[in-house]
């Protein structure tokens, strides 16, 4: 048989590339829990229990770690109050406040698309 005619070299096709921005992204946002917890900071600010009892099934530590997170990359501000006894209240930041379209956009496509959790 003769390989006369055919090219028995093909080269192989580039690894697909994620664009570093939406990885650095997702890295963030998609840790469990930080995109809820800015979707019900997006209704307004709320103290810890609040946000507690509007997130669901999250723990006390898991939802102290996320909020400190989200205050540390300038997403939502930490206020301490002067009422007694002190309190402490979250809100979304102006920087936070830019990614709300962006997450109503993604409810938009999981209603359509995925199916609905029990």
């Amino acid at each position: 048989m003769s390989d006369e005619g055919t090219d028995a070299t093909v080269a192989p096709r580039p690894a697909p590339v994620c664009n570093s921005h939406v990885a650095r992204a997702f890295d963030f946002l998609g840790k469990r829990w930080s995109g809820v917890i800015l979707g019900a900071l997006s209704h307004g600010p709320a103290g810890f229990a609040e946000l507690r009892r509007g997130v669901g099934s999250i723990t006390d530590s898991v939802l102290s770690d996320r909020l400190a997170e989200l205050v540390r990359v300038g997403l939502v501000q930490r206020t301490v109050t002067d009422a007694r006894p002190p309190g402490v209240t979250y809100s979304v930041t102006d920087k936070g406040a830019q990614l709300m379209p962006i997450l109503d956009e993604l409810g938009a496509w999981a209603a359509k698309h995925m199916p609905a959790c029990d």
